[in-house]
């Protein structure tokens, strides 16, 4: 054990972890199922969401934040997740987040309202808050630099792992038990993963934090909650509403507010001076621009294909696959391109294909056979390997590794923010071009009857086409079917032309650092 003196002479961690191969492997390991566990949490609820819808009669505002519940907290706490785990131990404060992210699964699983189900999926998002960062900064703190970005390629192909079992597991689960099942798998997961974590993971954390900075992470939860709140109530209030302008500016106001704090802060929970360095920079913003298109598209995908063209949600979760396999197949090669070329080019075209593809299921119908539709589920895939393992391993590379749990959770922040900024941003696009298409409908339907077809604009905008068949006939059926389709459609095509900005910014903005073609031209 080392002494005070001693350790406080060691900037980067109080023990200096021994990179032997062995130790190398079984945190790898550990890392890799506790990430398992939150990327199979993704995609697994997706299948789960028409189910949830159903028997919870959830509005699709209120089934949106079935989702965001989970993403705000976790982008929103990230931050100060990585903050913990670099003051009290990374390993200390992975293994807590692993245990609330378990009882908060169980919370879920017993919930039978909705606001119950919500609440729960917060307490799970601030456990993944912490595990998220934590996993990558461990990484960092364990692999020198030459062997990190394969290691950053293993990490995100496993954890594609989670995502792409996560859709046929939750179709199982769904379909011989019920929705609750998918976040009673968690439990077992949990478990064993606090057990692997406890043996396998050396204890590391920054000497150098004095603080925690709560007033910034106040400012920037507050913040982020009021600017998705105003999106999704988009939906009931209108976009221009006073209602949802007071939240969109009071989100501004207090974004504002926690970059001028975090300026003045002496330990801030955000370095501002991370963003100087260039690589960082355009990796956060890329990443960002990633989550937002993937989440939306995502989160409308599942209702399309089992609301829409009827299958069940096992049958959803296999038509998934070529989207999910493909994360997990070209994840480790993307890390292994990253080592040899850099991250420009497979970042630029890897968020290309995800575009091509996502103007491909914006070009579907409701009755487009499957084989019209898995190319594009591929081209996503490939896209979304070849982007995010090289984005990750371009921005902790150019932070020093004692920095590592707060550059992790900088990076995780900037895609959970867009995750959470681009269902509600997709959701109130889809459900505007939505409620426009339904009304022109309800205006050709006989006075006597529109008042009961007007009141079935919630089913329309969750695509519940079943129901609506049952209570209003072929016609109506058929007019929900086409509003919620070109809902669909604007829905895609925004997240498509933001992938292309996305790819844009990455060409341009991730050119090598001089030092860093010195440096390989010397290993060469």
């Amino acid at each position: 054990m080392q002494s005070r003196a001693t350790s406080a002479t060691l900037p980067v961690m109080a023990e200096a972890p021994d990179r032997d191969a062995r130790h190398e492997r079984l945190t790898l390991f550990a890392m890799c199922f506790g990430l398992f566990m939150i990327m199979l949490d993704n995609t697994i609820v997706n299948v789960a969401l028409p189910s949830i819808q159903r028997e919870l009669h959830i509005r699709p505002e209120t089934l949106a934040w079935t989702v965001n519940a989970y993403v705000v907290p976790f982008a929103a706490l990230i931050l100060l997740g990585g903050k913990l785990g670099d003051r009290f131990g990374r390993r200390r404060m992975f293994v807590v987040g692993l245990s609330i992210f378990t009882c908060a699964s169980a919370a879920c699983a017993l919930s039978s309202t909705a606001g119950t189900l919500v609440a729960a999926r917060a307490i799970q998002g601030a456990g993944a808050a912490l595990m998220n960062p934590l996993s990558l900064s461990i990484l960092v703190a364990t692999f020198p630099p030459k062997r990190l970005p394969a290691a950053i390629g293993i990490w995100a192909g496993i954890s594609g792992l989670g995502l792409a079992i996560g859709p046929l597991l939750g179709g199982v689960l769904v379909e011989n038990a019920n929705w609750s099942a998918v976040f009673w798998i968690n439990v077992p997961i949990g478990l064993i993963a606090v057990v692997v974590t406890l043996w396998a993971v050396r204890e590391s954390w920054d000497v150098s934090g004095r603080s925690l900075d709560l007033p910034g992470a106040s400012l920037v939860t507050a913040s982020l909650f009021c600017v998705v709140w105003g999106l999704i109530k988009s939906d009931t209030h209108g976009f221009g509403s006073a209602y949802v302008i007071g939240f969109l500016t009071a989100g501004l106001v207090l974004a504002v507010a926690f970059v001028i704090w975090e300026q003045r802060c002496s330990d801030p929970m955000l370095p501002l001076d991370f963003f100087k360095h260039r690589l960082f920079t355009v990796s956060d913003a890329v990443m960002l621009l990633v989550g937002f298109a993937l989440f939306g598209a995502i989160f409308y995908g599942a209702l399309f294909l089992q609301n829409i063209q009827g299958y069940s949600a096992l049958q959803a979760g296999v038509r998934t696959l070529p989207w999910t396999l493909m994360i997990l197949v070209v994840a480790p090669i993307a890390g292994r391109v990253n080592i040899r070329i850099g991250a420009r080019l497979p970042s630029s075209c890897g968020m290309l294909l995800v575009g091509v593809g996502l103007v491909g299921l914006a070009h579907l119908d409701a009755t487009s056979p499957y084989s019209a539709i898995w190319p594009y589920f591929m081209l996503c895939g490939v896209g979304t390997a070849l982007a995010m393992p090289t984005l990750s391993a371009t921005a902790m590379g150019a932070i020093p590794a004692v920095k590592a749990g707060v550059a992790s959770g900088v990076l995780n922040t900037a895609r959970q923010i867009g995750g959470a900024l681009g269902i509600a941003v997709m959701t109130a696009v889809a459900t505007g071009r939505i409620s426009t298409s339904w009304n022109q409908f309800v205006a050709t339907v006989p006075a006597p009857l529109r008042g009961p077809a007007a009141h079935l604009a919630p089913y329309v905008g969750g695509g519940q086409i079943g129901p609506i068949g049952r209570l209003a006939g072929p016609v109506a059926r058929d007019a929900a079917t086409s509003a919620f389709m070109s809902g669909l459609h604007a829905a895609m095509w925004t997240a498509a032309v933001l992938c292309t900005i996305a790819a844009v910014v990455a060409l341009v903005g991730l050119r090598p650092e001089p030092e860093t073609v010195e440096s390989s031209a010397a290993l060469a």
